[in-house]
């Protein structure tokens, strides 16, 4: 059994260590044939990005013998080396654009020394280009990998200096334009889908892979190859567990699995949990542990979706600009929402989005509602604790006053005819407690605005802004709301809830059971 790791993301290290690699290279070797092509891949973080362009470096240097066994080590692949410049912009971020400048021209000069090239002084684009064209003139044409790009710009979004970030990188990133002569093939790397007019200026022979068929599998792990790796370490999470091999890899399938990158491609699960959950033995939140980006939350806060109205054109998710972020075009990029079906619309293709997996379900809820909340961390798991303990006992009238405590400091800014805002704190936090929430959901003759589901009950709720718990209640008897659920075999409760205008928070209320 091969050990894993979760902190070695260098593919030669991760050879020469001995560790679990799982092998992606016959995919990789699809990308290799056509000669000068450019590519441009958008993942979320923690998904393989990094080892993706290692290997690929390492491929181009034409170390062979660090592939025996593999696929690609089966191929008539000629193995010619190239010289290789490596940008990584993980840790390239900076509050100006001269502080970026600075730091790109480091970046530039120290692929320099490594190649063991010579550069005059000058801009770190000119800089850039000045060890593209000497390189191949001297070794041949060139390969350019390109890591986390986005990064610089992601640490400034919504702030007021995006626009000079964003003009120091276009720039930068032009050079690999203006060299194209010169390369034998080029990768560029992120989280981000900025256009291409935005931040790769005319660069238009760049192949974008970030939805492509070709590419749906190329990082993370399908359910075979998790199956076919890693036997023996589901073997032993099933015995620490004290469940099956199949109860196990349900549970891996619910936790981790979900992530799609074409419409009809499989899905994959995140490499980086599933190495995590093998190493610790335990079904854990472990994205949680990097958190969710600030700026994201923000974003969310001044632009509320409805997240069970997740249906999407093609064209939301082509690109967008720096200073003028699109919510979930960003929540699909960076990992919190996948593509869970599509369907032709007369031409248009519409995306059906959704969280990929329980544990990203679980993540972006307690993120999300905190932030909407405006909780600190301690007080929001003590209301969570006293939601769960009310919900179990069936205690309704318990479990909307510990509820009104989610909105009790919700900004004065946020007015009441915000529906969206409310409808996002009361759906994260009924996720966050282990409850099935349907927001909104469409019956034969009406809207629920929410169900929540229990071992033993079933709760319809409907909420009025503005508006009295009585006219909540006729609503639901009239549009009869019970009905779907009629033979369910579950006790239903009907909850007409009123929003006070003058409390800023849950006003009165009514239940009836449904009978």
């Amino acid at each position: 059994m091969k050990p894993l790791t979760t902190s070695v993301y260098t593919f030669s290290n991760l050879i020469e260590g001995g560790f679990l690699y799982v092998d992606k290279t016959a995919g990789i070797l699809d990308l290799l044939r056509p000669a000068g092509a450019q590519y441009f891949l958008a993942r979320p973080r923690r998904f393989g990005k990094s080892l993706l362009v290692s290997t690929l470096k390492v491929i181009f240097q034409g170390r062979r013998e660090l592939f025996d066994g593999l696929a690609i080590a089966k191929t008539d692949y000629p193995w010619k080396p190239y010289p290789v410049i490596h940008l990584d912009m993980g840790d390239r971020q900076a509050g100006t654009a001269a502080m970026l400048e600075t730091s790109l021209r480091d970046c530039v000069d120290e692929q320099a020394h490594v190649l063991k090239t010579g550069l005059v002084k000058g801009t770190a684009a000119a800089r850039f280009r000045e060890l593209v064209l000497k390189l191949a003139e001297r070794d041949g044409k060139v390969v350019i990998l390109v890591d986390e790009y986005d990064k610089p710009l992601l640490g400034q979004l919504g702030q007021p200096g995006v626009r000079e970030i964003q003009s120091a990188l276009k720039a930068f990133y032009g050079v690999i334009k203006a060299t194209e002569a010169a390369q034998r093939f080029v990768l560029i790397t992120g989280v981000s889908k900025f256009s291409k007019v935005s931040i790769f200026s005319d660069l238009n022979n760049l192949t974008d892979l970030t939805m492509n068929r070709s590419a749906a599998t190329l990082l993370g792990y399908t359910q075979s190859e998790l199956e076919a790796n890693f036997p023996e370490h589901i073997a032993a999470l099933a015995a620490a567990l004290g469940k099956s091999r199949e109860e196990t890899l349900a549970d891996m399938r619910a936790w981790y699995n979900g992530y799609r990158f074409h419409h009809e491609a499989e899905t994959v699960y995140n490499p980086v949990s599933v190495m995590k959950c093998f190493y610790e033995r335990d079904f854990k939140n472990y994205w949680f542990e990097t958190g969710t980006p600030r700026f994201l939350v923000d974003l969310l806060k001044d632009q509320p979706v409805s997240l069970n109205d997740l249906n999407v054109p093609e064209t939301a998710f082509s690109a967008y600009e720096p200073d003028r972020l699109e919510p979930l075009p960003l929540l699909v990029q960076t990992g919190y929402l996948t593509v869970k079906t599509a369907a032709l619309i007369g031409d248009m293709r519409y995306y059906a989005l959704g969280f990929p997996n329980r544990e990203i379900e679980q993540s972006f809820s307690y993120w999300l509602a905190q932030g909407f909340a405006c909780l600190p961390a301690q007080e929001m798991s003590s209301a969570l604790q006293r939601l769960v303990r009310t919900l179990q006992a069936g205690d309704v009238a318990s479990m909307l006053a510990t509820l009104k405590t989610f909105f009790a400091q919700v900004p004065n800014t946020i007015t009441l005819q915000h529906e969206k805002y409310y409808q996002t704190i009361f759906f994260t936090v009924f996720t966050l407690i282990g409850a099935m929430t349907e927001a909104e959901v469409s019956t034969n003759i009406g809207r629920i605005d929410a169900v929540v589901k229990t071992k033993s009950d079933i709760y319809l709720f409907e909420f009025k802004l503005g508006g009295s718990a009585q006219a909540a209640m006729r609503q639901m008897r009239a549009m009869r709301y019970a009905e779907p659920y009629a033979a369910d075999g579950r006790r239903v409760t009907l909850v007409g809830v009123a929003f006070s205008r003058k409390a800023r928070n849950l006003g009165r209320h009514l239940i009836e059971l449904a009978g």
